[in-house]
């Protein structure tokens, strides 16, 4: 099956059909995901917190995110890959923006990046795209600005705060994203964002009137239970099989079980 390309993202649009995308961090899990047909796989800086086990996406280095997206770019015979730029790869110079971008693409596989943040971002996403390389943008509940949020919390839940968080949304269209990542955010914008855009918009938290939707594979999959967002939907519960199958291992080791004669030489 070919690679799927932005034409393709944008072809779903056009024909109202819903764009998948799904994180993945390696190659085994990449793996799954590209063989079940998912669209857009996202190695997210979200790492930081279900694979490192930090608190946040913060301090998550490019190098790391490098690393991570050339496991599942190895991986991945048909979903795009998008690297997820990290805090401070992308805010400090819109040169530093594109050499950053630039080296998910040469280093790591990926065809496109994603990047945190509307308005204030303009500058770096019309100067990544004018390099050659797609943007997905990112903007409501931005986990990088955390600080300045007080917060995973809900965004553009009054007048203000909703205007805001449109006019973020048509200047990323204006320089140049392909797609935009509508995070934490009421049902009711979500649906006017996708209806005032002309790009893709993909959900997490922001209702189904969005193209496609996102969610971390972690929480699909039941392995992250340090906390559940209410926009998640665990389709598995793999953290309780696994434990189980490491006790009955521990178990078996320990009573002589295993290994038995199945599972040694003669």
């Amino acid at each position: 099956m070919p690679k799927i390309t932005v034409l393709d993202i944008y072809k779903k649009k056009a024909e109202g059909k819903k764009i998948t995308m799904l994180t993945a961090y390696d190659y085994p899990t990449a793996q799954i995901v590209d063989q079940a047909g998912i669209d857009m796989i996202l190695v997210g800086d979200s790492l930081g917190m279900v694979v490192q086990g930090v608190s946040s996406t913060l301090p998550v280095t490019m190098d790391e995110m490098i690393y991570h997206t050339k496991m599942v770019s190895r991986a991945t015979q048909s979903s795009m890959v998008v690297g997820d730029m990290p805090f401070l790869s992308y805010q400090t110079s819109a040169s530093d923006a594109v050499r950053n971008a630039g080296r998910f693409l040469k280093e790591a596989g990926a065809e496109a990046v994603k990047l945190e943040g509307g308005s204030q971002m303009a500058e770096a996403i019309r100067a990544i795209v004018n390099a050659g390389i797609p943007v997905v943008a990112h903007i409501g509940l931005t986990p990088q600005y955390v600080h300045m949020m007080g917060g995973f919390k809900v965004q553009g839940k009054n007048d203000a705060a909703r205007e805001k968080i449109l006019a973020d949304a048509r200047a990323v269209q204006d320089a140049g994203a392909f797609s935009v990542v509508l995070e934490g955010i009421p049902t009711s914008l979500g649906a006017e964002i996708h209806k005032a855009l002309h790009i893709p918009t993909i959900g997490i938290g922001a209702g189904p009137d969005c193209d496609g939707q996102v969610l971390v594979i972690h929480d699909v999959l039941g392995l992250f239970d340090r906390f559940t967002p209410k926009f998640v939907k665990k389709y598995a519960n793999l953290k309780d099989q696994a434990l189980k199958a490491v006790k009955e291992y521990k178990q078996e080791v320990e009573s002589g079980k295993f290994p038995s004669e199945e599972h040694s030489f003669k």
